[in-house]
């Protein structure tokens, strides 16, 4: 039960701390140095009160709900009566309440009449910390002191005065100081802006009926959850899916494996069946772990609710210690997010079996990460970071989006004009690429693919991308979506690559990587023969593949569909189907497997 007196008072401070909250994402925006976070926007904001709990998280990157928490206790666990009003704290540690290397979660402690009474939070995707390859995001790292700088809790500032030796120690062991300290600079802008506000914000509410606001609201936000929860029916489902590979074990498919259950108005995802943590560096923490499970049940339920630590408290999240769903020390991280984007699609394939009225079909499988760097002629660095995903699976309402973040996420796009003003790359060519969705009632997202012509002498290019060999599940009788691709030289020699490579370009090289397609939903036999026109029109899919997977006959003289030939062509395939596909497909036929061979593959590791 609350113990608000005045509802109205308590409504409005809510949505003055999550304004405050959003705000702070909005200053990093416009005041950060690089393109990972001024445009695809890499990074989260919060405030949380006096003992670290998250009482508002800004609309943000999804992957860090749960992260700030994590980190932040790290934080007061390690300083606590040491924290100070002009203290400031930094850390990255993956195995001290970070999550990978890169991101770098600032913290300012904010005091009202001498009493700590909340924190005002950020963390940034830094564009490189030092390592073996520039970006610091590299998949075939096989232990964290590869991956470049790691800090544990610290403090940047002490009492108003900046920690010269932390400062030192950071410029002198990343590639590109002038841009990581603009962009760490644009996060305690953030958090000034934040504490500011909030000091504000409390002083026209007084601080005693603010801390009594700010605890009612992770209580209002959790009985929203349990509520919702409630309203989902009771049972146990389990889920596998397989990553191709770790970039470095080349071939050898990894495990993922949920199991969720759901009683009453509490819910757990617990990961025991996946594979053990990997050498190449895509394992995850437990924090990436529980945020794709926050993610996907917030997706299926109501949007009500705020995104603060209320949503986490009927969630109860496992996985065992020293598997890829939550690494050990000395594991190598970097390239987690590949990870938690396929635990997203895991999770999203169990709730479709207890729900699937309000799940949707595999998506691309997260985003392909590309990092180029290397020096120009005068022998200034460059580094250019850039995360691109763009379709979702197909809904049991709609199609996939395609163009469109994943969810895990929320990203923009880069600007291609920006990208190659700062950088010495050219992007040619940057468009959907047909014929790739999975078919279904609802068709997945389609996806695009993008070049990179390179135009500095020499570079290193590093590349993270999956779903080539499993491809993006369908479901209810949706086709799986069509594999991603990379290239080299697409227009010329067409050399196909690996999903994941670390590799040195020249002055002219051209990569070009192809996202998959989004599973289908429902029986592409069942689509709208007039969706499926418009799509021929569009050129998402031709008339020859509309014939073959949708069994619709278009008439592109005419622009029509041709009725007749469609309801025999639907005929005919109906007559050579195999029975009942299930309930997830991993190709164009049904296949309740993604390869056959897996039960051997699991054998022989």
């Amino acid at each position: 039960m609350s113990d608000i007196k005045d509802p109205i008072a308590f409504e409005l401070f809510k949505n003055a701390i999550f304004s405050i909250a959003d705000e702070m994402a909005v200053t990093i925006c416009r005041t950060t140095y690089s393109g990972i976070l001024r445009d695809n926007m890499d990074f989260s904001t919060s405030l949380s009160d006096g003992d670290g709990q998250v009482i508002a998280q800004g609309l943000t990157v999804a992957m860090h709900l749960g992260a700030i928490q994590t980190a932040l206790a790290s934080v007061i666990r390690t300083f606590e009566g040491d924290i100070h009003d002009g203290d400031i704290f930094a850390m990255n540690d993956p195995f001290d309440g970070g999550m990978h290397l890169p991101d770098i979660f600032i913290f300012k402690p904010i005091f009202v009449d001498g009493k700590r009474v909340a924190f005002a939070s950020t963390t940034a995707h830094q564009a490189d910390v030092g390592g073996r390859v520039p970006g610091s995001n590299a998949a075939d790292s096989t232990e964290i002191y590869q991956e470049g700088l790691r800090i544990p809790p610290l403090k940047l500032m002490e009492r108003g005065e900046p920690n010269r030796t932390l400062w030192s120690m950071i410029e002198k062991n990343v590639r590109i100081p002038v841009q990581v300290f603009g962009d760490m600079r644009a996060q305690l802008a953030a958090c000034e802006i934040g504490a500011r506000q909030l000091t504000e914000l409390i002083g026209q509410h007084g601080a005693e009926a603010s801390a009594v606001y700010m605890r009612e609201v992770t209580n209002y936000t959790e009985r929203l959850t349990r509520a919702a929860i409630a309203e989902l029916p009771d049972g146990e489902t389990t889920f596998e899916d397989w990553i191709d590979d770790d970039g470095v074990d080349l071939g050898q498919p990894i495990r993922l494996f949920v199991a969720v259950k759901k009683r009453g108005d509490e819910i757990s995802f617990d990961w025991d069946g996946t594979s053990p943590q990997v050498r190449g560096a895509i394992n995850a923490t437990l924090s990436v772990t529980r945020a794709a499970c926050f993610t996907a049940l917030k997706t299926v339920l109501p949007d009500d609710a705020p995104n603060n630590d209320g949503v986490f408290r009927p969630i109860t999240v496992t996985a065992p210690e020293g598997t890829i769903a939550n690494v050990v020390h000395p594991g190598s991280c970097a390239a987690r997010a590949l990870t938690g984007f396929r635990m997203l699609d895991c999770a999203f394939g169990a709730l479709a079996r207890l729900i699937p009225e309000r799940s949707m079909a595999a998506s691309d499988g997260g985003n392909v990460g590309i990092s180029i760097g290397g020096y120009t002629k005068d022998r200034e660095p460059f580094i250019y970071v850039d995360f691109s995903c763009g379709t979702w699976g197909g809904r049991p309402f709609a199609d996939g989006l395609e163009g469109n973040s994943n969810l895990f996420v929320n990203m923009a796009s880069q600007s291609v004009e920006v990208t190659e003003s700062e950088h010495p790359i050219q992007i040619p060519r940057y468009e959907l690429a047909p014929n790739r969705a999975g078919a279904g009632k609802f068709r997945g997202g389609v996806p695009f693919y993008r070049d990179y012509r390179i135009l500095a002498d020499d570079a290193i290019l590093q590349c993270r991308s999956d779903r080539q060999v499993v491809r993006p599940y369908g479901l209810f009788g949706g086709q799986a979506g069509k594999p991603g691709e990379n290239f080299f030289d697409p227009d010329s020699k067409c050399e196909k690559v690996d999903s994941k490579i670390t590799r040195e370009v020249k002055r002219g090289d051209v990569f070009r990587y192809v996202l998959p397609g989004g599973g289908g939903w429902g029986d592409p036999l069942e689509r709208d023969p007039q969706a499926v026109l418009r799509d021929v029109r569009n050129e998402l899919v031709s008339a020859a593949l509309a014939a073959k997977e949708y069994g619709v006959v278009v008439d592109t003289a005419a622009w029509q569909v041709d009725e007749a030939g469609t309801e025999a062509r639907r005929a005919e395939i109906r007559g050579r189907r195999r029975g009942d596909p299930g309930d997830v497909s991993w190709d164009d036929d049904g296949s309740p497997s993604p390869f056959p061979t897996v039960a051997e593959v699991e054998t022989e590791r």
